[in-house]
């Protein structure tokens, strides 16, 4: 019995060192889970009712081999396709219609710029539309799209502007010098001649085709809280490139230096476009974008500006009595842009940033939870598979209930602990050698028994 009892410690201290061993030898492994050997008595006269008071055990068995799925440390490596888990989950890869699971998060693009890991397995998560807005409608295959951002018609332009109450007015009529005086034009708008206006703020906008235009809003004050508004593109008629006449309209201030009320002139405007004003914003439908030809004649450029005309938002501008001046000003029009940088937030939305200064989401890595991580079956690489015993995936993306975050650029190092495993080391040599030392004793035992005999 004592010749059993010695070989099952002797095998239990092998499996120690081969678990120890294992550890150490991947304590530079990425995203790798270090584990632990596990023992438990054997009593080979045991049954259900026990094995009786005075029984002696039959040695040691392996009970599991536990995987132990603490966090590593997130080390920063300046990939931004490196990703490490700070906190519970794990990464998805497509393996041919099943998933693998895996905390190693050291992806880059293949030929197609899916994102995949080093054996080309594919990055699952959710899509974004054109839009940028991402869609949870399953799991798919990530990938970067290179291509270049369409451009987009500029739609609106969001003027915050301050007109001084207290400027000099320009009056568009004046009485002359007759008898008796006569009311006559004065000073007719010239774009220029800047005695005709108070102030002009040019703004960068865009047609079909990306091609970008200057619009120039010119602002002339022509009474008390009363200010009449001229607007060219590319100094042109916005409806007609052979003209120059500009579109006008007017705005009326309250006491409190608000808008009070907009209007709209027909003059300059053709048949088939319109310009016009509701809730304190000048809307354009039907711009033709111009450019000059080498002859120096200007005509349409063969893009179109957006279906449903520019707005000209004036609900930001106020009269006080301060410098006439653009406080903010934004317009939501670009040109094609080509993919310049990427990056990666903490909930895991894929950011593309492009050359024309935009930016959208074009993705968002799923990461995936297990009632029972320890019923994970390792199938090599790091990687994982669930099992019946792990119970199925709750796939989410990061930070959402329990999950954990994303750390772009950073990778999640190995768990082991090296000091401890050397320590472990130590140990399993110890109860080797001491189980190796009851087989000796043994058979010493039986070497005396038999020269007694």
């Amino acid at each position: 019995m004592s010749y059993n009892i010695g070989l099952s410690g002797l095998y239990a201290a092998n499996k120690q060192l081969d678990v120890t061993g294992n550890n150490i030898a991947n304590a530079n492994t990425t995203g790798f889970k270090s584990s632990r050997a596990e023992f438990a008595d054997a009593y080979s006269s045991a049954n259900r009712l026990g094995a009786g008071s005075n029984a002696i055990g039959s040695g040691v068995r392996l009970a599991e081999v536990s995987q132990q799925f603490g966090q590593g440390d997130v080390v920063n490596t300046g990939n931004v396709l490196d990703m490490g888990i700070q906190g519970q989950g794990y990464f998805i890869l497509n393996n041919g219609g099943t998933n693998n699971y895996t905390r190693a998060g050291a992806f880059q693009t293949d030929k197609d710029n899916y994102i995949v890991a080093s054996d080309g397995l594919r990055l699952q998560g959710y899509a974004a539309d054109a839009a940028g807005k991402i869609t949870k409608n399953g799991l798919t295959d990530l990938k970067i799209d290179t291509s270049a951002l369409q451009p987009k018609a500029t739609s609106l332009v969001d003027q915050g502007l301050n007109l001084n109450s207290s400027a000099d007015s320009i009056p568009l009529e004046a009485y002359d010098n007759s008898t008796p005086p006569v009311l006559v034009a004065n000073k007719p708008f010239d774009p220029s001649d800047d005695s005709t206006y108070s102030r002009s703020f040019p703004t960068k906008v865009y047609d079909s085709q990306g091609n970008e235009h200057t619009l120039e809003q010119f602002y002339r004050k022509t009474d008390t809280n009363q200010w009449t508004t001229y607007t060219l593109i590319d100094g042109r008629n916005p409806f007609d490139p052979s003209s120059t006449q500009p579109l006008s309209g007017s705005i009326a201030f309250n006491s409190d230096g608000s808008v009070n009320s907009m209007s709209a002139s027909a003059a300059g405007v053709p048949d088939g476009a319109s310009f016009s004003v509701a809730n304190n914003t000048f809307t354009m439908t039907g711009w033709i974008p111009a450019a000059q030809s080498a002859a120096g004649t200007w005509g349409a450029n063969g893009a179109v500006g957006d279906a449903k005309g520019m707005r000209l938002s004036m609900a930001n501008t106020t009269s006080y009595n301060s410098e006439t001046a653009r406080i903010a000003q934004t317009q939501d029009g670009y040109a094609t842009g080509t993919l310049s940088s990427l990056s990666i937030d903490s909930s895991g939305v894929l950011f593309a940033s492009f050359s024309n200064q935009q930016s959208r989401a074009i993705g968002q890595v799923a990461i995936a939870s297990f009632a029972n991580e320890q019923g994970l079956q390792q199938v090599g690489g790091t990687r994982w598979t669930e099992t019946f015993a792990s119970g199925i995936p709750g796939v989410d993306s990061p930070t959402t209930g329990t999950l954990g975050s994303i750390e772009s650029n950073s990778l999640e190092s190995s768990n082991v602990n090296l000091t401890a495993e050397l320590v472990d080391l130590i140990k399993a040599q110890s109860y080797y050698q001491a189980n190796a030392k009851t087989i000796s004793t043994e058979s010493t035992i039986m070497q005396t028994i038999i020269q007694m005999a």
